[in-house]
């Protein structure tokens, strides 16, 4: 590709606003080993707060919270049942971002 043709699409990228910040606050969510063991998690299946609190063994309290920033960045969703809220990976974009970024940090190390 000539010097031109990447001059035009960086900045046409780079244009974008609305979506180059919403991919800075989807990685900047995605630094945190905490966020990133609830995403692995998740990517085996549909859960509830107390499952994922055991597996991971910390506090429903604190898994909670995390759950709130990946929602509010629409990492994931939730599904009630009754009074019950389970918990899975928004869509397959988000599993192919974690399995990507474990693929090169893994490759490294």
């Amino acid at each position: 590709m000539d010097l031109e043709k990447i001059k035009e699409e960086v900045d046409k990228f780079t244009k974008d606003e609305k979506v180059l910040n919403h991919l800075s606050g989807i990685f900047k969510v995605l630094a945190d080993p905490t966020r990133l063991r609830i995403i692995y998690t998740l990517s085996m299946g549909e859960l509830c707060v107390t499952d994922i609190s055991e597996t991971l063994e910390m506090t429903q309290s604190s898994i909670s919270h995390q759950l709130a920033i990946l929602k509010n960045r629409d990492l994931i969703k939730v599904r009630k049942v009754g009074r019950k809220s389970y918990y899975s990976l928004d869509d397959d974009h988000v599993l192919s971002l974690f399995e990507g970024g474990y693929e090169h940090a893994a490759h490294k190390h």
